[in-house]
């Protein structure tokens, strides 16, 4: 709402440009519409543009097809080339890591920095199997009516629910050193029943690599009592309080990118120098 009442005035004020940095663009994740919901990306981009923005400055969004929910121009830089760069400098002996997908959505990221790393890739598949009383959380709400009235002649087919098969690795990781690459971090749950499994599977060091480290609600608490032994993300999103909660979590700076791209905008130079050596799956 600040952002919007700041774009506003500026708008009132006869601004002829006004460009937003967004380094963590919020509710990039609701970019679908599940069921009946809504999708809460589409109305922030409307807002937006409605409050005057011309130009957007982000880091990578959940989706990229996010950028068409714009009707001005967007640019979604990258953060993997500083993650890279933090994997061959920061991690010892990194020839022998590979990098693992937690899941099969963020198959074609991890494969990514696995092509441009030269190194091995793994796919965690499944998901941990819980207690029925667990699944009884109120998601289902409300109760099915019993009573319902259903036209005579209508007769639906019944879905079928959809349920995954027990957590599994796809790939080798003995003896090696474990990169999980995503872009957010948020509940970190996850992360940590990933990491179980591939301290079970043999991996002896494990690291979790993510652009924006959301971090909420007890993520440095669980961090640091589980398996994983680095979490690296950017500062895109501030988590100072975070890291006095848990020394694993380190931060790499990516001030730069954004402050060149401020200064090519403002003189209007070409933004595609960014964008070098940058992959399609980024």
């Amino acid at each position: 709402m600040e952002l919007l009442i700041m774009a506003y005035a500026l708008k009132t004020a006869c601004a002829r440009n006004i460009i937003g940095v967004i380094p963590y663009f919020p509710y990039s994740k609701q970019s679908k519409m599940r069921k009946r919901g809504s999708i809460v990306c589409k109305l922030l981009a409307s807002m937006l543009a409605k409050a005057g923005l011309t130009h957007i400055i982000t880091m990578d969004l959940h989706q990229k097809e996010i950028q068409g929910f714009f009707s001005f121009p967007v640019d979604n830089l990258r953060a993997s080339p500083f993650l890279l760069q933090y994997i061959q400098e920061e991690i010892p002996n990194y020839r022998n890591a590979v990098i693992v997908a937690k899941s099969p959505d963020a198959a074609k990221r991890a494969q990514s920095y696995a092509e441009r790393l030269r190194l091995g890739l793994a796919v965690i598949h499944g998901e941990a199997q819980c207690a029925e009383m667990d699944m009884d959380d109120g998601r289902h709400s409300p109760p099915m009516v019993k009573n319902a009235t259903v036209h005579p002649g209508l007769e639906l087919p019944l879905m079928m629910a959809k349920e995954k098969p027990p957590i599994t690795v796809v790939g080798d990781v003995g003896g090696r050193i474990a990169i999980i690459v995503d872009d957010i971090i948020d509940d970190v749950e996850s992360f940590v029943a990933a990491a179980e499994i591939l301290k079970e599977r043999g991996a002896y060091k494990i690291y979790v690599m993510a652009t924006h480290g959301i971090l909420s609600a007890e993520a440095p608490r669980l961090i640091e009592e589980s398996s994983i032994d680095e979490v690296v993300v950017t500062n895109t999103v501030p988590h100072e309080v975070q890291k006095l909660q848990c020394p694993k979590i380190k931060t790499v700076d990516i001030s730069l990118i954004l402050s060149e791209a401020i200064r090519r905008i403002h003189n209007g130079e070409s933004m595609a120098y960014l964008f070098r050596n940058i992959t399609v799956d980024d």
